[in-house]
């Protein structure tokens, strides 16, 4: 069965709610980028989806069952392809910073998650 907006809509299903309002925040420029983590099996919606609204974006397979879209931004987008060749996990100290800064996390937290990541020798935690 082929994924649409109106069988999102007649299930009454949350999926993909956070998707919507993300496409939202970025058209109303309340953010340049934007990171979800999305179930696999919406892949083929999401793609046709920012394709249609012409954002540019950027899929990793998160696991075997989920991807993370990034999207928003050419800009953005360009520069985030120049390091997600790798698990976010995997990321240098300073490629995790950059991300952050760019997703319009907590600058003053990013820089103590960094400070951190260096103390640590360069593993990225979870946070």
């Amino acid at each position: 069965m082929e994924l649409t907006e109106n069988s999102l809509k007649d299930s009454k299903s949350a999926d993909l709610k956070l998707f919507f309002h993300c496409i939202y925040e970025y058209k109303k420029g309340v953010r340049h980028l934007l990171l979800i983590t999305e179930k696999a099996y919406f892949a083929s919606y999401i793609i046709r989806r920012l394709e249609e609204e012409n954002i540019d974006f950027l899929i990793q397979e998160a696991s075997k069952d989920t991807i993370n879209v990034f999207f928003g931004a050419k800009e953005c987008i360009d520069v985030v392809k120049t390091f997600l060749d790798k698990k976010l996990n995997s990321l240098t100290p300073e490629q995790d910073f950059m991300l952050g800064i760019m997703l319009g996390y907590d600058s003053l937290a990013q820089c103590s998650r960094y400070l951190g990541n260096i103390v640590s020798g360069g593993n990225i935690k979870a946070s």
